[in-house]
């Protein structure tokens, strides 16, 4: 039996805890979770917990000291630190002994084709990816997967916090804001889904510059109606075209990291199509990495929901 592998997670929070799930789970590797917090508790013996300020010193030391062979940021935080903190990140894994594998956190749809959608991405994620483009004795890969498909469960059934506002259908309210035309292409994939790739993707002898998965593919239409028959209920509707979503960016632009501002590119990248992971290249990574996965499909999700506590 080969030597397990230490992987480190940075930032665990919503999707992070099924890494953290996951990864424990796999007998072929273990675990490290870095984190601000000094009374982080996961309850979970096989969790190595260390407590960090993200600094490169303090996350090499962390590295070295665990054996790591791979960092994974699953790091959300406000725009003007999104680049300093990889290129911390990334400077340890670079001046470490063994972690030589790194996914940044961007966790998005098609980042190929629509590059700096969001706009909080063009403004964070596409500079760094210039940043990995250009380093060495590293290798890394960018794993986007659409929308999270949690948040069409209620919130108290998954890790995943939901965003007001930003997900077009909105449980609570029990309505659905049809952006677009509501045909837009759209993936979204399960967030335990999600680290289960991932921990294929580590078993893999070579990795591509991206890495795309997609639990299910669709339209926004499609998925509300697919709820309406399931749980036997309309729902109510708003509707914002794409000349409102950008009147919106417009009037908020000089706006910095607001709220609205966000909800506005979050709408953009919804009509976008940006969302969609791309067919043809996701296709063919699903059979060269991900064969051995049975991902979720919206239906499948629902009912589990219905059945259990949280899923």
């Amino acid at each position: 039996m080969s030597e397990k592998k230490t992987i480190a997670l940075a930032g665990v929070g919503n999707c992070g805890m099924y890494f953290c799930e996951e990864l424990s789970l796999d007998n072929r590797y273990d675990v490290v979770v870095l984190t601000r917090q000094k009374n982080k508790s996961f309850n979970n013996p096989k969790v190595n917990t260390q407590v960090t300020d993200y600094s490169e010193d303090s996350v090499l030391s962390i590295l070295n000291a665990t054996g790591s062979s791979a960092l994974i940021s699953l790091v959300r935080c406000p725009e003007e630190q999104y680049i300093s903190l990889h290129q911390g990140f990334l400077n340890a894994c670079i001046r470490s002994i063994k972690c030589k594998r790194f996914i940044p956190s961007e966790w998005a749809g098609n980042i190929e084709d629509f590059p700096d959608l969001p706009g909080e991405y063009g403004k964070t994620r596409a500079p760094f990816r210039t940043i990995l483009q250009q380093s060495h004795g590293i290798e890394w890969t960018l794993f986007c997967h659409g929308w999270f498909m949690e948040y069409f469960i209620p919130e108290d059934k998954s890790y995943m916090t939901h965003l007001p506002g930003e997900f077009p259908i909105d449980l609570k309210s029990w309505s659905y804001c049809v952006r677009g035309t509501g045909e837009e292409p759209q993936t979204w994939t399960c967030g335990r889904d999600v680290a289960k790739a991932v921990a294929e993707l580590l078993a893999a002898p070579q990795w591509e510059p991206v890495t795309y998965i997609a639990g299910e593919r669709g339209t926004f239409n499609k998925a509300a109606k697919q709820m309406e028959e399931f749980y036997g209920r309309p729902f109510s509707r708003t509707y914002r075209s794409i000349n409102d979503i950008k009147e919106s960016l417009k009037q908020h632009r000089d706006d910095g990291d607001s709220l609205q501002l966000g909800l506005a590119e979050a709408e953009e990248w919804t009509v976008s199509g940006a969302t969609a992971c791309p067919e043809d290249k996701t296709r063919r990574q699903l059979v060269k990495y991900f064969s051995k996965i049975k991902f979720s499909t919206l239906e499948e999700l629902l009912i589990q929901a219905e059945a259990v506590d949280k899923i």
